[in-house]
This record gives C-alpha cells, sequence and structure tokens, in this order.
C-alpha cells in the first residue's frame, strides 16, 4: 500500500502510548492499532482531525505517500 500511516512515529515523539491516545480521542485502542500497523482502508476526516488535535501535529505528520 503506498499510504504509510505514521502514528508510531508521532507516539514516539511524544512519549505517548496507545491506551493515553485511546482516552484521548475517544478511539478504541483496537482501532487505533489496526490504523497503528498499516492495516486500515480508509479513514474518516474526523478522526484524523482529533489525532491531528490530540498530538499537534497535522495530516502530512500522520500519513506519507510512497510510490511503489
Amino acid at each position: 500500500m503506498p499510504i504509510i500511516v505514521n502514528l508510531d512515529v508521532q507516539l514516539a515523539k511524544r512519549k505517548m502510548k496507545l491506551t493515553e491516545l485511546s482516552d484521548a480521542v475517544g478511539i478504541s485502542v483496537q482501532n487505533l492499532s489496526v490504523l497503528k500497523t498499516g492495516k486500515a482502508r480508509a479513514i474518516r476526516f474526523s478522526t484524523l482531525e482529533a489525532l491531528c488535535k490530540a498530538l499537534a501535529c497535522t495530516p502530512a505528520d500522520l500519513l506519507e505517500y510512497q510510490p511503489k
């Protein structure tokens, strides 16, 4: 998949755990884990916005395009 999710990088930069992020954005740890591992097939803009707000980052910090 040419879209890479850098959620783990952003969490590491902030020394934040997935459970802390889950509490902050109101998304289950399981759903965040699916996103973090790159297995998600889609993401809602509202979810992306909540993640960016909680992590104080931009969508470009979370999503990266790598052509095959």
